[in-house]
């Protein structure tokens, strides 16, 4: 690809970025995406034509990450499709139509104005100087006050989200929205109530690497797996010394499947037996009752085996 610019020309002229480029779409895209968006951004100048086989090669890009990159940047809308090519939308007139949209977005002021109490407008400062450096994209605004309406947080919550996100160096609308799911499906309001959550999770992810390890599973339990400790633990109430005796058994029958442990721990929840003592005098009786089983068996054979021979043995005479 060869620009018809002289070097002089090249040398002394630059290719503008709009700043919301940096807030609202950099810290979500994959960094060779970004690569390829600036490239094509800097060819538009010049009128250049696009062509993926091109973009390869200057880039030293597979083909394929060239053309996953120019679909990620159509869903974004910042490419758009011709029947000729591709044309690069305007970055601040999609961020401003989005900022002006009725009943969808408020400018920052009108947020600030609008926020129900003082509190919560200081929390979206906290947020801003916090995790973006005062330097805060306007939609953000927006984004934060139907957040607060949308999940009835309060301020400590919503600057814990924001906390949440950015230590797992996820500060991006997907993920923060994601994780207000979650936490508002398991009835976060107040700080309280997500300190219990948490308290919660990290007993389950306790009890979850000590039941692994305990099976010798060194990898991630499956989201069905997790369900069943949850089961075992949260509405049998079993505690861990009554769910080990399970798993031994399981051991000790080469059945170490969670299905088999599922279905021993189910049984004896059926069956009310809640402390390890009541689950293991549970269990000799079953051996008790399978050794008479066997005993009686054995009786039986020997009997069976004696009138052969008393039989054989009349016609020995």
């Amino acid at each position: 690809m060869k620009l018809s610019q002289n070097d002089k020309s090249l040398l002394f002229s630059s290719t503008e970025i709009p700043d919301v480029f940096f807030t609202e779409y950099l810290p979500e895209a994959n960094s060779n995406f970004i690569k390829v968006y600036l490239y094509i951004l800097f060819l538009s100048k010049y009128q250049k034509e696009i062509k993926i086989n091109d973009l390869s090669k200057t880039l030293s890009l597979d083909f394929p990450i060239v053309q996953d990159a120019i679909k990620y940047w159509e869903t974004k809308e910042l490419l758009i499709k011709t029947p000729t090519g591709y044309s690069l939308a305007n970055i601040q007139e999609i961020e401003l139509s989005k900022l002006y949209h009725p009943k969808v977005t408020s400018s920052p002021e009108d947020v600030k104005n609008s926020a129900k109490s003082q509190y919560r407008a200081k929390a979206i400062e906290q947020i801003n100087a916090l995790f973006f450096q005062g330097v805060m994209s306007p939609s953000w605004y927006h984004d934060i006050d139907y957040w607060f309406n949308k999940y009835g947080f309060d301020e400590q919550v919503m600057l814990a989200l924001f906390n949440y996100a950015y230590e797992k160096r996820a500060l991006h609308r997907n993920y923060l929205q994601a994780t207000a799911d979650a936490w508002s499906k398991n009835q976060i309001k107040t700080f309280n109530d997500l300190d219990t959550y948490f308290a919660q999770q990290e007993k389950r992810n306790k009890t979850n690497s000590e039941i692994a390890k305990k099976l010798n599973l060194y990898r991630k339990l499956t989201t069905y797996e997790e369900e069943d400790i949850i089961k075992w633990t949260e509405n049998y109430k079993f505690p861990m010394d009554v769910i080990e005796i399970a798993l031994k058994t399981a051991s000790s029958h080469n059945k170490v499947r969670f299905d088999y442990i599922d279905t021993l721990l189910t049984d004896w929840h059926h069956k009310d037996l809640h402390s390890s003592s009541e689950v293991t005098t549970y269990l000799q009786s079953l051996k008790e009752k399978d050794k008479r089983t066997r005993q009686i068996e054995k009786t039986a054979l020997e009997y069976t085996q004696s009138t052969f021979d008393n039989l054989e043995a009349l016609y020995d005479n």
